[in-house]
C-alpha cells in the first residue's frame, strides 16, 4: 500500500534537490533562510503559537551570516526554536541522544514557562497522568493518554536506540514518519512535544538527504493540513498497531512540500534574473528594500502587492514619498501595477 506515495513523494524530493544544486553562494543561502523562516513560523503555529516572522527572519539572518537591517532582535523564545531547527539540520550527522534532546526542549522554553504554566524545561515530564484533552472544563474530550511516567524512561530508550540504529533496510522516508508517530505516542515531555516531533523529523529527512541545507518545509504542510493531522494521529494512536495510514498521509505531505519547495526556488531564481537585469541601475536603500521583500519568498511577504502604505510602513517615510519612488520603479521596468489604478493600487514586481 506504500509503494505507491512512497515512489511520489522520492520523485518530489528528487526534484527538490535538484533544483536546489541550481542556487549556489549567497542565492542558495537565501533560498535555505526562505525555508527556515517558514519552519519556524509553521511550526510555532501549530501548536497555536504566533510568532513574528521578521523576528524569526532575523534570528535565521544572524545565524546564516545574511543582512540583519531593519530587522527586529528577536525574542529569546524564537532564538531557541531557530537553534534547535539549526541542530536537526547541521548536526545530522551527530547521534540523537537523550542529552541532546533535553537541550533542545531547554532551548524551546528557556523561561521554564508555556503560556501561564511553569514547565520542567530541559526534563522529562512528572509523575501526574499526560493527557491531551479538548473542550470545556467537566465536558473535556479526552484525546490522548501517554504511557505512564514509569515506562517513560525505557520507552524512550528504545526509541533513541531505534532512531540511532533502525532496522536495515528501511527506507528513510519511512523511518521520519515512524519516529514522528512514536515521540509523539511516548509524549516524553509537559509540552513542547510537537515541535520536537518536527525537529525529530528534520533531523530524519536531513539524514536521509545527506544534507544539511533544508530544501523544503515539512511543518508547512502540517500547518496547511492541522485538522487532518490531529484527527490522524489520534485515530492511529487508539487504532493499534497498523500504522500504514499514518504513513501514507505522512508521505503525501512529503510529495506537497518538495512540490512547494520547487515554487521557492524558482522564485530564488526569478529574484536573480531580476537583479542581473539591473546590475547598473542605481537604487536608494528603501527602494532596494522594497524590491527584496517583493521577491524573496517566505510567510513575511506583500502578500496582495506592495502598495503606498505597505512601502512607507516599512521605510518609515512619507506617504508622499512612498508614491513617488514606486511611481520612479514603474518607470525604470522594475515594479508594474496590480489591476486597476487608484490611491491604493498594489504593484507586482516585474520579472521577465
Amino acid at each position: 500500500m506504500l509503494a505507491t506515495p512512497l515512489a511520489r513523494a522520492r520523485f518530489a524530493q528528487g526534484q527538490a534537490l535538484g533544483t536546489a544544486r541550481m542556487l549556489e553562494g549567497q542565492l542558495g543561502l537565501e533560498a535555505w533562510s526562505a525555508v527556515l523562516v517558514m519552519e519556524g513560523v509553521t511550526t510555532g503555529a501549530i501548536e497555536g503559537e504566533t510568532l513574528d516572522a521578521r523576528a524569526v527572519r532575523s534570528s535565521v539572518a544572524r545565524h546564516l551570516g545574511l543582512p540583519l537591517a531593519g530587522l527586529p532582535a528577536p525574542a529569546r523564545t524564537v532564538e531557541g526554536l531557530v537553534e534547535v531547527l539549526l541542530d536537526a539540520a547541521q548536526g545530522h550527522a551527530k547521534p540523537l541522544t537523550r542529552a541532546r534532546l533535553l537541550k533542545w526542549h531547554s532551548a524551546l522554553l528557556p523561561k521554564g514557562r508555556s503560556g501561564l504554566h511553569d514547565v520542567r524545561a530541559g526534563k522529562l515530564r512528572g509523575s501526574s497522568p499526560m493527557q491531551v484533552v479538548s473542550g470545556r472544563i467537566g465536558r473535556e474530550k479526552v484525546h490522548f493518554v501517554a504511557p505512564p511516567r514509569h515506562a517513560l524512561s525505557t520507552g524512550l530508550s528504545e526509541f533513541l536506540q531505534w532512531f540511532v540504529r533502525p532496522p536495515a533496510g528501511l527506507d528513510g522516508l519511512l523511518r521520519a514518519g515512524v519516529a514522528h508517530l512514536w515521540f509523539l505516542t511516548l509524549h516524553p515531555f509537559e509540552d513542547g512535544n510537537g515541535r520536537l516531533a518536527l525537529a525529530l523529523t528534520d533531523l530524519a529527512i536531513a539524514q536521509d538527504e545527506q544534507t544539511a541545507i533544508r530544501t523544503w518545509s515539512l511543518s508547512s504542510r502540517t500547518l496547511a493540513e492541522r485538522e487532518a493531522y490531529y484527527e490522524l494521529l489520534e485515530r492511529t494512536r487508539r487504532g493499534g498497531l497498523d500504522i500504514t495510514p499514518w504513513l501514507s498521509w505522512f508521505l503525501e505531505q512529503v510529495y506537497e512540500a518538495a512540490v512547494d519547495a520547487n515554487a521557492v526556488a524558482g522564485r530564488m531564481v526569478a529574484k536573480a534574473r531580476f537583479w542581473l537585469r539591473h546590475v547598473a541601475d542605481t537604487f536608494d536603500a528603501r527602494q532596494e528594500k522594497a524590491l527584496n521583500r517583493l521577491l524573496d519568498p517566505g510567510p513575511d511577504g506583500f502578500e496582495g502587492g506592495l502598495t503606498a502604505r505597505k512601502y512607507a510602513g516599512i521605510n518609515h517615510c512619507s506617504r508622499a514619498t512612498a508614491t513617488r519612488e514606486l511611481a520612479d520603479l514603474v518607470a525604470r521596468g522594475c515594479l508594474r501595477p496590480n489591476g486597476k489604478g487608484g490611491r491604493s493600487v498594489a504593484y507586482g514586481v516585474w520579472v521577465d
